[in-house]
């Protein structure tokens, strides 16, 4: 089974803009993510995607990197764009501002792929458990339910599931890593943004509005997203202790 890594590089972002090119630890945080995923040795190529001429020249000589024709609204549309050219049996899309992802979590959902010998699985991703009210509050977590089968149901910005009662019932936060079979991320290039991917903004939706069969595995280890300032200044400290 051939698996790569598919990295989707925007320069652009709303809470940071240009973070992919900021400052984390001496390099940039787009090549600490390239780094950080090619020092796993599991992935038959490590790939980016990215809509910057900046960060082409920044990776250049470190992994190939495949240039956008086309304006995308997500990063899994990103690396979709090409996903009939890639020469994989499975790919992994790798957000660029997750640069300490851990080994380990990959390793899961490449053995449950490896299980999945009837093909049921179309996409894995992961989650990990959040207690703090504020944390289940906090729209800019996306929180997933899922079936006893550990399927997701559905995703959404909202405090989901929502409790009649004071429980101890656990809810999850959605870890934005999309591990695709080919055949279906060459699908989801073909599909329109869906209608509750548009409302909630969650390209996790239109995976489910299409049908497809959607696995979460828990989180072994929480990773440190960089989505705002404050993430990277976090992010910064973490790397000198």
């Amino acid at each position: 089974m051939k698996i790569i890594a598919a990295i989707p590089a925007r320069y652009q972002s709303t809470r940071l803009p240009g973070k992919l090119m900021a400052n984390l630890g001496g390099q940039t945080v787009i090549s600490c993510t390239v780094e950080n995923t090619k020092a796993m040795e599991i992935f038959d190529e490590v790939v980016v995607v990215t809509d910057s001429d900046e960060i082409s020249k920044e990776l250049e000589g470190r992994c190939k990197v495949y240039k956008s024709r086309q304006k995308h609204i997500c990063g899994t549309d990103r690396i979709a764009e090409f996903s009939e050219e890639f020469d994989a049996d499975i790919v992994i899309n790798v957000q660029g501002d997750e640069p300490f992802l851990k080994k380990a979590d990959i390793q899961s959902i490449i053995i449950e792929f490896e299980e999945d010998q009837d093909r049921k699985i179309d996409v894995i991703s992961l989650r990990h458990e959040i207690n703090k009210e504020m944390e289940r509050r906090n729209p800019n977590y996306v929180k997933v339910v899922s079936s006893l089968e550990d399927y997701a149901l559905y995703f959404s910005r909202s405090n989901i599931p929502f409790r009649r009662e004071q429980t101890d019932f656990p809810t999850y936060r959605h870890i934005g890593i999309y591990a695709f079979r080919k055949d279906a991320l060459v699908r989801f290039s073909k599909q329109k943004p869906t209608p509750l991917e548009k409302l909630e903004v969650i390209e996790a939706l239109r995976i489910l509005e299409m049908g497809m069969k959607f696995k979460m595995l828990d989180a072994k280890d929480l990773t440190i997203g960089i989505d705002t300032e404050e993430d990277l200044i976090w992010a910064n400290e973490y790397l000198e202790q």
